[in-house]
Protein backbone atom coordinates (compact mmCIF):
# COMPACT_ATOMS: atom_id res chain seq x y z
CA UNK A 1 0.00 0.00 0.00
CA UNK A 2 1.17 3.39 -0.66
CA UNK A 3 2.04 6.19 2.19
CA UNK A 4 -0.86 7.85 0.41
CA UNK A 5 -3.33 5.27 0.59
CA UNK A 6 -1.93 4.48 3.98
CA UNK A 7 -2.52 7.78 5.34
CA UNK A 8 -6.55 7.89 3.57
CA UNK A 9 -7.40 4.30 5.33
CA UNK A 10 -5.80 6.32 8.64
CA UNK A 11 -8.51 8.66 8.07
CA UNK A 12 -11.26 6.21 7.48
CA UNK A 13 -10.55 4.70 10.55
CA UNK A 14 -10.41 8.51 12.64
CA UNK A 15 -13.54 8.97 10.82
CA UNK A 16 -14.89 6.17 12.23
CA UNK A 17 -13.96 7.10 15.87
CA UNK A 18 -15.14 10.57 15.25
CA UNK A 19 -18.61 10.14 13.81
CA UNK A 20 -19.28 7.59 16.93
CA UNK A 21 -18.60 10.37 19.77
CA UNK A 22 -20.74 13.00 17.58
CA UNK A 23 -24.42 12.24 17.64
CA UNK A 24 -25.14 15.36 15.38
CA UNK A 25 -23.44 14.66 12.71
CA UNK A 26 -24.89 10.41 12.47
CA UNK A 27 -28.08 12.68 12.49
CA UNK A 28 -27.18 14.55 9.80
CA UNK A 29 -25.44 11.74 7.40
CA UNK A 30 -28.77 9.75 8.33
CA UNK A 31 -30.83 12.39 6.59
CA UNK A 32 -28.35 12.25 3.67
CA UNK A 33 -28.43 8.42 3.12
CA UNK A 34 -32.13 8.84 3.22
CA UNK A 35 -32.05 11.18 0.48
CA UNK A 36 -30.03 8.28 -1.13
CA UNK A 37 -32.94 5.61 -0.45
CA UNK A 38 -35.58 7.54 -1.76
CA UNK A 39 -33.90 7.18 -5.23
CA UNK A 40 -32.92 4.05 -5.16
CA UNK A 41 -34.10 1.73 -8.49
CA UNK A 42 -36.90 -0.90 -7.47
CA UNK A 43 -35.56 -4.54 -8.01
CA UNK A 44 -34.37 -8.02 -6.30
CA UNK A 45 -30.93 -7.58 -7.03
CA UNK A 46 -28.62 -6.18 -4.56
CA UNK A 47 -27.10 -2.21 -3.88
CA UNK A 48 -23.68 -1.95 -4.01
CA UNK A 49 -21.92 1.09 -2.08
CA UNK A 50 -18.54 1.64 -3.63
CA UNK A 51 -15.72 2.89 -1.33
CA UNK A 52 -17.66 2.63 1.90
CA UNK A 53 -15.68 3.85 4.51
CA UNK A 54 -17.48 3.99 7.65
CA UNK A 55 -20.21 1.80 6.10
CA UNK A 56 -22.63 4.45 7.62
CA UNK A 57 -25.51 3.25 4.58
CA UNK A 58 -26.36 0.09 5.99
CA UNK A 59 -28.01 2.19 8.80
CA UNK A 60 -30.67 3.52 6.20
CA UNK A 61 -30.45 0.19 3.62
CA UNK A 62 -29.68 -2.31 5.92
CA UNK A 63 -29.61 -4.66 2.97
CA UNK A 64 -26.45 -2.48 0.76
CA UNK A 65 -23.48 -4.18 0.27
CA UNK A 66 -20.81 -2.39 1.41
CA UNK A 67 -17.05 -2.22 0.12
CA UNK A 68 -13.62 -0.53 -0.01
CA UNK A 69 -10.23 -1.35 -0.66
CA UNK A 70 -9.45 -1.95 2.86
CA UNK A 71 -11.23 -4.32 5.31
CA UNK A 72 -12.54 -1.91 7.41
CA UNK A 73 -15.31 -1.94 10.63
CA UNK A 74 -18.68 -2.31 8.63
CA UNK A 75 -17.56 -3.76 5.23
CA UNK A 76 -19.09 -6.78 3.52
CA UNK A 77 -16.30 -7.56 1.19
CA UNK A 78 -13.09 -5.38 -0.38
CA UNK A 79 -13.89 -4.19 -3.99
CA UNK A 80 -12.21 -1.87 -6.22
CA UNK A 81 -14.05 0.42 -8.27
CA UNK A 82 -12.69 -0.46 -11.48
CA UNK A 83 -12.34 -3.69 -11.58
CA UNK A 84 -15.48 -5.15 -9.86
CA UNK A 85 -16.24 -8.60 -8.60
CA UNK A 86 -19.77 -8.75 -9.79
CA UNK A 87 -21.53 -10.58 -12.50
CA UNK A 88 -22.41 -8.73 -15.44
CA UNK A 89 -25.75 -7.07 -15.04
CA UNK A 90 -26.44 -8.70 -11.45
CA UNK A 91 -26.41 -5.22 -9.43
CA UNK A 92 -29.54 -2.96 -9.39
CA UNK A 93 -27.72 0.49 -7.73
CA UNK A 94 -24.48 1.69 -7.23
CA UNK A 95 -23.97 3.95 -4.52
CA UNK A 96 -20.66 6.25 -3.97
CA UNK A 97 -20.95 8.73 -1.40
CA UNK A 98 -18.00 11.07 -1.55
CA UNK A 99 -16.07 8.67 -3.68
CA UNK A 100 -16.58 9.63 -7.29
CA UNK A 101 -14.08 12.69 -6.77
CA UNK A 102 -11.32 10.30 -5.67
CA UNK A 103 -11.82 8.54 -9.30
CA UNK A 104 -8.85 9.48 -11.17
CA UNK A 105 -10.33 8.01 -14.29
CA UNK A 106 -14.05 8.43 -13.91
CA UNK A 107 -14.57 7.23 -17.27
CA UNK A 108 -13.38 3.78 -16.60
CA UNK A 109 -14.75 3.59 -13.50
CA UNK A 110 -18.46 4.47 -15.34
CA UNK A 111 -17.98 1.63 -18.06
CA UNK A 112 -17.44 -0.97 -15.31
CA UNK A 113 -20.10 0.82 -13.63
CA UNK A 114 -22.28 -0.09 -16.57
CA UNK A 115 -20.70 -3.67 -17.06
CA UNK A 116 -21.95 -5.24 -13.42
CA UNK A 117 -25.34 -3.00 -13.41
CA UNK A 118 -29.14 -4.14 -14.96
CA UNK A 119 -30.79 -2.13 -17.40
CA UNK A 120 -32.40 0.52 -15.71
CA UNK A 121 -30.59 0.18 -12.10
CA UNK A 122 -28.82 3.26 -10.65
CA UNK A 123 -25.64 4.82 -9.82
CA UNK A 124 -26.46 7.34 -7.22
CA UNK A 125 -23.59 10.06 -6.57
CA UNK A 126 -23.16 12.04 -3.71
CA UNK A 127 -20.75 14.89 -3.69
CA UNK A 128 -19.20 18.46 -2.50
CA UNK A 129 -20.92 21.36 -4.79
CA UNK A 130 -18.64 24.03 -4.81
CA UNK A 131 -20.78 27.27 -4.93
CA UNK A 132 -20.01 30.18 -3.33
CA UNK A 133 -19.97 28.66 0.15
CA UNK A 134 -18.87 25.30 -1.26
CA UNK A 135 -15.88 27.08 -2.44
CA UNK A 136 -14.98 28.61 0.83
CA UNK A 137 -15.70 25.50 2.88
CA UNK A 138 -14.06 23.07 0.90
CA UNK A 139 -11.28 25.50 -0.63
CA UNK A 140 -10.45 27.04 2.83
CA UNK A 141 -11.01 24.40 5.37
CA UNK A 142 -10.68 20.80 3.47
CA UNK A 143 -7.60 19.29 2.87
CA UNK A 144 -8.58 17.77 -0.79
CA UNK A 145 -8.04 20.08 -3.51
CA UNK A 146 -11.01 21.40 -5.77
CA UNK A 147 -8.94 20.36 -8.88
CA UNK A 148 -11.72 23.08 -10.50
CA UNK A 149 -9.12 24.06 -13.03
CA UNK A 150 -7.54 20.49 -13.36
CA UNK A 151 -7.84 19.00 -16.39
CA UNK A 152 -10.32 15.46 -16.19
CA UNK A 153 -8.13 12.19 -17.17
CA UNK A 154 -11.65 9.97 -18.71
CA UNK A 155 -9.82 7.10 -19.16
CA UNK A 156 -7.14 5.19 -17.39
CA UNK A 157 -4.07 5.11 -19.69
CA UNK A 158 -3.21 1.79 -21.78
CA UNK A 159 -1.33 -0.37 -19.71
CA UNK A 160 -2.81 0.63 -16.54
CA UNK A 161 -4.08 -1.96 -13.83
CA UNK A 162 -6.78 -1.23 -11.17
CA UNK A 163 -4.13 -2.42 -8.70
CA UNK A 164 -1.82 1.06 -9.73
CA UNK A 165 -4.47 2.83 -8.25
CA UNK A 166 -3.15 6.07 -6.02
CA UNK A 167 -4.71 8.32 -4.08
CA UNK A 168 -6.32 10.99 -6.44
CA UNK A 169 -8.54 13.75 -5.21
CA UNK A 170 -10.99 16.71 -6.57
CA UNK A 171 -14.01 17.40 -5.00
CA UNK A 172 -15.27 19.36 -7.95
CA UNK A 173 -15.06 16.50 -10.63
CA UNK A 174 -19.14 15.81 -9.72
CA UNK A 175 -20.12 19.33 -10.99
CA UNK A 176 -17.98 19.38 -13.70
CA UNK A 177 -18.85 16.53 -15.27
CA UNK A 178 -22.27 16.22 -14.46
CA UNK A 179 -23.44 19.58 -14.54
CA UNK A 180 -22.12 20.57 -17.48
CA UNK A 181 -22.96 19.70 -21.10
CA UNK A 182 -18.82 19.33 -22.03
CA UNK A 183 -18.85 15.89 -20.74
CA UNK A 184 -22.34 14.40 -22.29
CA UNK A 185 -20.96 13.01 -25.05
CA UNK A 186 -18.93 11.09 -23.39
CA UNK A 187 -22.10 9.48 -21.02
CA UNK A 188 -23.49 7.71 -23.97
CA UNK A 189 -25.58 5.04 -22.36
CA UNK A 190 -26.43 6.33 -19.17
CA UNK A 191 -29.39 9.00 -18.31
CA UNK A 192 -28.64 11.86 -16.00
CA UNK A 193 -32.41 11.58 -13.96
CA UNK A 194 -31.25 14.25 -11.44
CA UNK A 195 -28.48 16.52 -10.51
CA UNK A 196 -29.74 18.02 -7.03
CA UNK A 197 -27.51 20.88 -5.35
CA UNK A 198 -28.74 20.42 -1.64
CA UNK A 199 -27.77 23.33 0.74
CA UNK A 200 -27.09 21.37 4.06
CA UNK A 201 -25.39 24.74 5.63
CA UNK A 202 -26.60 22.11 8.83
CA UNK A 203 -24.15 19.81 7.94
CA UNK A 204 -21.28 23.08 7.46
CA UNK A 205 -21.94 24.44 10.81
CA UNK A 206 -21.86 20.98 12.55
CA UNK A 207 -17.84 20.98 11.96
CA UNK A 208 -18.36 17.62 9.99
CA UNK A 209 -15.94 15.12 10.82
CA UNK A 210 -12.75 17.48 11.86
CA UNK A 211 -13.90 20.59 12.47
CA UNK A 212 -15.76 22.26 15.71
CA UNK A 213 -19.41 21.69 16.09
CA UNK A 214 -21.04 25.22 15.78
CA UNK A 215 -24.28 24.54 17.07
CA UNK A 216 -25.85 22.08 19.47
CA UNK A 217 -28.07 19.44 18.23
CA UNK A 218 -30.68 20.59 19.44
CA UNK A 219 -31.11 23.50 17.24
CA UNK A 220 -30.37 21.25 14.29
CA UNK A 221 -34.32 21.45 13.62
CA UNK A 222 -33.54 24.73 13.19
CA UNK A 223 -30.56 24.86 10.92
CA UNK A 224 -33.11 22.15 8.15
CA UNK A 225 -35.68 24.75 8.05
CA UNK A 226 -32.55 27.22 6.96
CA UNK A 227 -31.70 24.99 4.78
CA UNK A 228 -34.58 24.64 2.58
CA UNK A 229 -34.52 28.41 2.56
CA UNK A 230 -30.94 28.45 1.38
CA UNK A 231 -31.94 26.25 -0.91
CA UNK A 232 -33.27 28.44 -3.44
CA UNK A 233 -30.18 30.07 -3.81
CA UNK A 234 -28.08 27.15 -5.04
CA UNK A 235 -24.97 28.83 -6.34
CA UNK A 236 -24.78 30.94 -3.35
CA UNK A 237 -25.29 28.50 -0.54
CA UNK A 238 -25.16 24.64 -2.18
CA UNK A 239 -22.51 22.70 -0.33
CA UNK A 240 -23.68 18.96 -1.97
CA UNK A 241 -24.81 17.52 -4.98
CA UNK A 242 -26.47 14.47 -5.63
CA UNK A 243 -26.64 12.85 -9.09
CA UNK A 244 -28.85 10.03 -10.23
CA UNK A 245 -27.47 8.29 -12.83
CA UNK A 246 -29.85 5.36 -14.97
CA UNK A 247 -27.93 3.15 -16.90
CA UNK A 248 -30.47 2.67 -20.48
CA UNK A 249 -28.35 0.45 -23.01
Amino acid sequence: MSKALQLHQEEILANYDRLRRKPLLRRIYASFYREIAERLAAGDSPTVEIGSGIGGLKAVVPNCISTDLFPNPGIDCVENAYALSFADHSIQNIVLFDVFHHLEFPGTALTEFQRVLKLGGRVLIFEPYPSLTGLICYGCFHSEPLGLLRPITWTAPEGWSPSDSSYYAAQGNATRVFRSKIYRERLKGWRITETNVLASLSYVASGGFSGPQLYPESFYPVLMRIDRLAGFAPLLFGTRLLVVLERVR
